[in-house]
This record gives structure tokens, sequence and C-alpha cells, in this order.
């Protein structure tokens, strides 16, 4: 069996032990509003992909019953800043895991895998919320429900120019779900933080470049220099095979992939704490990449796990705590406590 397959089968088992069951009934009424985006005060020196004007944007929220008491469900959509050809692209899907603690509390964004296997990141949102942190599961580009049948778009292509508009998209869209995060009543506004596994690791780092309010930073198996990954990674073959079909050249593809690069907009930010978990014989993220973008960040926190990319399901249980705790408001009172399975 394939190390992904493993993976996928294993988050998955996990997350139905830790999710609570669906109960029957009538559904909690939905709730509408209107939120409003405010640019950062240097929004003028972001790239211009990346910025956004002063606007409000609409959201459905919409509870989904649970029959569990530490948290509330429920399935936030709004529209993604940049619409494209594609009509169900252009509305973002969120999953938000609100802890029923009294108080405001911290939030974090939290981004999936290249895979499109959401058990993993819902795995992590659960964790978070037992312990006091609000999760918003964001849905990136061509995922999902934002996923049109009748279309092969995608958001990492086998076009580099596919792919740097996907994640422009995906960065655009973060920013509109940290505003609604930070305009919710139980959110400590301050208290915003944003993770992401893989391609969301990297996607959560080029986001983080862009929008400041994230004063905390989690990125598992991620890194940087987004040419070298197209040029080494094992995922990124049929992508090469393409670029060099149509006649174009390495230094090609890595200039088309620079502004995409979270390398190239990562940096120090007095406040924010970082920390990257990788796999030290990653074979999708070479270390190297990993190292630059560490570099770039400041050198923050790291911790290095002797496994693959996908082996590194080795350390699930021990890498999860160390993201509840980087998150939560308080740290966990023992060094070997358990995360809670409800």
């Amino acid at each position: 069996m394939r190390a992904r397959q493993v993976l996928r089968i294993h988050a998955a088992a996990i997350a139905v032990a830790l999710c609570s069951a669906a109960v029957f009934g009538q559904a909690p009424a939905v709730r509408t509003g209107s939120i409003d985006f405010v640019p950062r005060a240097d929004e003028a020196g972001l790239p211009l992909q990346f910025q956004l004007a002063a606007h409000a944007f609409t959201f459905e929220q919409r509870p989904v019953p649970t029959s569990g008491s530490v948290m509330r469900v429920s399935k936030v959509t709004f529209p993604s800043p940049l619409v494209t050809g594609h009509p169900s692209n252009n509305v973002v899907h969120c999953e938000y895991f609100c802890p029923t603690t009294a108080g405001r509390k911290p939030a974090v964004v939290v981004l999936h895998i290249l895979g499109g296997d959401f058990d993993l990141s819902r795995l992590f949102c659960r964790a978070l919320a037992a312990r006091g942190v609000a999760a918003l599961f964001l849905k990136m580009p061509y995922y999902g429900e934002r996923r049109q049948a009748d279309s092969p778009a995608r958001m990492v292509s086998i076009d580099p120019q596919d792919t740097v508009r996907g994640m422009t998209q995906a960065v655009l869209d973060i920013r509109h779900a940290a505003s609604w995060l930070a305009a919710q009543d139980e959110i400590d506004s301050a208290g915003l933080g944003i993770m992401g596994i893989s391609l969301g690791g990297i996607t959560a780092a080029l986001a983080a470049g862009m929008e400041p309010r994230f004063a905390k930073v989690c990125l598992l198996l991620a890194g940087g220099d987004m040419g070298e990954v197209a040029w080494t990674s094992t995922e990124m073959e049929p992508m090469r095979k393409r670029w060099f079909e149509t006649g174009r050249s390495k230094e090609e593809l890595f200039a088309a992939l620079r502004v995409v690069d979270p390398v190239v907009y990562a940096r120090p930010l007095p406040g924010r704490k970082v920390l990257m978990l990788n796999a030290s014989h990653d074979e999708v993220i070479p270390p190297a990449c990993t190292l630059a973008l560490w570099r770039a960040f400041g050198k923050p926190e790291i911790v290095w796990w002797n496994a693959g990319h996908y082996s590194a399901i080795r350390y699930l249980g021990s890498g999860m705590v160390r993201v509840v705790r980087f998150f939560e408001p308080e740290e966990i009172p023992a060094p070997d406590a358990k995360l809670p399975t409800r």
C-alpha cells in the first residue's frame, strides 16, 4: 500500500474517532451578514495581485447539528475576492469549529494538503477546538464544493501560470477568512493564526507574508523556493515534462513561480511566532527549500522528523500536540498530556 494511502486511512480513522456524531432533526437557523474588509496600512506596498481595496462582503453560516458539547460546528461560505470563469470556484467553503467555552478565543485558519483529503485538516481543527482554539478549515480553489465537474481546472496545475493564479486566489480567500474570523464576537481579533500541511503549509506561508494579522504561523511539511520545489519534487514531474515540451527553460520556470514564492515575501514581524515541523528526508519538499523558508522567516523554531513526506504520518500524534500547544491560550498541564477525544 502506498504511503499516501496509509496517510489517508490513518487520518480518516482518527478523525472518525474524534468526530462528534451528527444528530437528526431540525437544523438551527442559518446566519447571514456582511463583513467590512479593511486593507492593511501598507496595502499599496503589496504585490498588485495580492492587494485588496476596502470593501464589504456577505457571508452565510449554517450550523451543523452535533451531539457533542465541547464545540459547535458550522459551514461558512463567502465570495472569493477573485472571480474566475468557474462559478462554483467563486464561492469559498469553510468549516468552522468553535469551542463552547466562555470568553474570547484565539482562532486559526487551517489549510489542507495537495491531495484534497480533508480528514487530516478536520482532525487538527477538532483537536484545536477541544483545547479552546477556534479553527476555520478553508477549502482552497478548485477543491471540494469549489471543483466544477465539467472542468479540469485545478489549483496546482501542470501549467505553472494556472498554479500562480490558483495560489493567488487562495491567498485572497484567506484574507477574507481572516476578516471574517476577526469580526466574530467570540474571537480575539489579536489572536489570529494560520496553519497548513504540505501545499497548505506553502500557501499559509505565502498568505502570512500578505496578512500581518496572523500572529502565529505553523507550517507542517512545507518550504519555499518554489522554482526548486518544481524542479526537484517527485510530485512535480508531470508539470516539468509539460513545461519542457513547450520549449521553455528552467530559468523561465523559476521566474514564473517566483511571484507565489513565500520566500520572497516572508519576513520576521515583531510579536509574530512561527513554528515549522518538517521531515529530514522529504522527497516532495526538499529540506533545502524548507531551510530557505526558515531563513526568510528569521530562523524560527523548527522541528525535524526522521521521515519522508508521507512516512511523517508516524509523527502525527506528537505533531498534533505541538500544534495545539503552539496555538492554545494556555499551556497543556503536563508534557505527556493527551488530547481529548471529544
